[in-house]
């Protein structure tokens, strides 16, 4: 999604963002210090060491096991860590609360309005939720209570619900794609994606795509969000592999915004084109900077 207040002047105390960590990655790989790369980043030197540890990777070179900072491990890593922030649940601290208005609702056939406000008001229950936390309990399957047996709600919710009609559906579904590529056990199963800056008149756009296994990285910098630019630097990929770019490129899996339309044309090239659940993903909105633009790491085990 891209912000309409969008501002590329860097906030303190924020996470890093994916642009961050591609440029963590490429400054690594120059050489630089964690030192150095807080001072070019202008990031408290904490925050790129937890980064590099929490995004480095065990490989293998020359016989030897070194680990090996990527972008994409960090950013996985961030969004495992993101599930777990956020409040927990009450309901082992306000058990009694729980059965009690459980009791109300199934055997006295209460509303959950009612029921909350009864065990309230009781004094010998200390610790109370609101008839909002209630609902989304119910919703969530937590209490023995159920939606069925809320027929004033049942009968509030029987609104027609209005379909969308033709989605975007741009070919095959990620749910088609073979299971073994989920287990990163084999190389050439890339994933494909796009990151703009500011949105302005000219902008440019970094075309990334992300090896499975290896989690070698291809950056290249293309003209436009479109499916022309977008195809235009995939027909240079397939001069520069030649005959060994289904080999390289066996599946390659997008998203379904539309610089991505022409995408399928690849599997006349025996290449497995897959595509996420439209309008499933979480979009990214980042800076690049223009160094970035202008790396790439093409050094594939062919």
């Amino acid at each position: 999604m891209d912000y309409a207040q969008y501002t590329p002047i860097l906030r303190k105390n924020k996470h890093l963002t994916l642009t961050e960590r591609v440029k963590i990655e490429l400054l690594t790989n120059e050489g630089k210090t964690p030192y150095a790369i807080a001072k070019i980043m202008e990031r408290p030197i904490n925050t790129i060491l937890n980064e590099l540890r929490r995004g480095s990777v065990d490989q293998i070179k020359q016989g030897k096991l070194v680990k090996i900072y990527y972008a994409d491990a960090g950013q996985a890593r961030y969004y495992k860590n993101r599930k777990n922030c956020g409040r927990k649940y009450s309901l082992m601290e306000c058990s009694d609360f729980i059965s009690y208005v459980e009791t109300q609702m199934l055997d006295g056939d209460w509303s959950v309005d009612a029921a909350v406000g009864r065990a309230a008001a009781k004094s010998s229950i200390i610790k109370k939720l609101s008839t909002k936390t209630i609902y989304n309990y119910i919703d969530l399957w937590l209490l023995k209570v159920r939606n069925i047996d809320l027929p004033l709600k049942l009968k509030r919710d029987n609104k027609p619900k209005r379909v969308r009609q033709n989605r975007r559906v741009l070919g095959d579904s990620i749910d088609q794609r073979p299971k073994h590529i989920e287990d990163r056990q084999e190389f050439g199963h890339w994933e494909i994606d796009t990151v703009i800056g500011t949105k302005a008149k000219n902008d440019e756009v970094l075309l990334t795509l992300v090896e499975r296994m290896t989690r070698n990285v291809i950056f290249r910098k293309i003209q436009g969000k479109t499916a022309e630019d977008v195809m235009s630097e995939v027909a240079r990929l397939k001069v520069e592999f030649g005959n060994k770019f289904s080999h390289v490129f066996k599946t390659i899996t997008a998203d379904n915004d539309s610089e991505f339309a022409a995408l399928s044309d690849l599997k006349d090239s025996e290449v497995g084109i897959y595509f996420t659940h439209p309008y499933s993903e979480q979009r990214k909105a980042q800076q690049p900077d223009k160094e970035i633009y202008t790396k790439g790491q093409t050094n594939l085990p062919l």
